[in-house]
């Protein structure tokens, strides 16, 4: 491995771990990476989990320690995304990746309406839902959730994000803590069903992870530092990209490989 592969696998990850913890899609960012130094996109897709960990582990200390994660209902809903995530983790060689990543492009830009139409919703939560227990729609929804984060994990922060304010009545700020302690639990259940199928490239999941933890911690400090109408503007942002790539618009692994020549 050159210092040239080393550098680019952390500088990625400042910025892989940052747009996570403020938002997700940042995964897009590592995959594309990882097939371009040569993965196969199956072995690309376990190795980003070791970093994944790795950086929801440091935004998850941080977001309790500004007081902001609600572990009890947060726990509530890792449950169900958990045995997701080993489901969607052992279906992910079956899936036609193509067709799956357009719709979940459809999806972005859905979300983006929601966000842009309904900011008092995003920036302020509900109060009545923030009182009401996890219901078992909830339950499924985070479970479907789950699939897909095992399956893939590239926008799961978003889908997340959506289930804990729209459907549990939490501001940006303290949805993002609870994603990131959710995505920290189930990780590991799908990291492990790629180990099992010898999915996992080490040396580059811990150097990338180098710069996720280092992104993942300056943004889980700005994310409350800075509010929700930032963290807002950034999920916008990141959504805009991220569907651009899903649908075919841009190209994040061919923007790379023209700054690789």
């Amino acid at each position: 491995m050159t210092w040239l592969t080393v550098a680019a696998l952390i500088v990625s990850g400042v910025f892989v771990g940052f747009i996570n913890t403020l938002a997700g899609g940042g995964t897009i960012i590592s995959l594309s990476l990882f097939m371009f130094l040569g993965l196969p996109a199956n072995i690309a897709n376990g190795t980003n989990r070791v970093a994944v960990i790795l950086q929801n582990l440091t935004s998850a200390y941080e977001f309790r320690r500004k007081k902001v994660l609600d572990f009890k209902k947060a726990n509530k809903l890792a449950i169900p995304t958990m045995l997701g995530a080993i489901l969607g983790a052992q279906i992910a060689s079956d899936i036609n990746e193509a067709v799956f990543r357009k719709a979940i492009g459809v999806v972005m830009i859905v979300m983006m309406y929601f966000i842009l139409t309904k900011p008092s919703q995003w920036l302020k939560g509900t109060e009545a839902l923030l009182e009401k227990p996890v219901s078992w729609i909830q339950i499924l929804i985070f479970f479907v959730i789950g699939v897909y984060g095992g399956f893939v994990q590239v926008g799961v922060g978003y889908f997340i994000l959506a289930g804990v304010v729209l459907g549990a009545g939490y501001n940006l700020v303290k949805a993002n803590a609870i994603k990131v302690w959710i995505v920290l639990l189930y990780t590991p259940l799908a990291l492990i069903v790629f180990i099992l199928n010898d999915q996992v490239r080490w040396d580059y999941g811990l150097i990338h992870a180098i710069g996720n933890i280092i992104g993942a911690f300056v943004a889980s400090r700005f994310a409350v530092s800075w509010g929700v109408n930032f963290v807002r503007w950034v999920v916008i942002v990141v959504i805009v990209i991220f569907s651009s790539d899903l649908l075919g618009l841009i190209n994040i692994k061919e923007f790379i490989t023209g700054l690789k020549h």
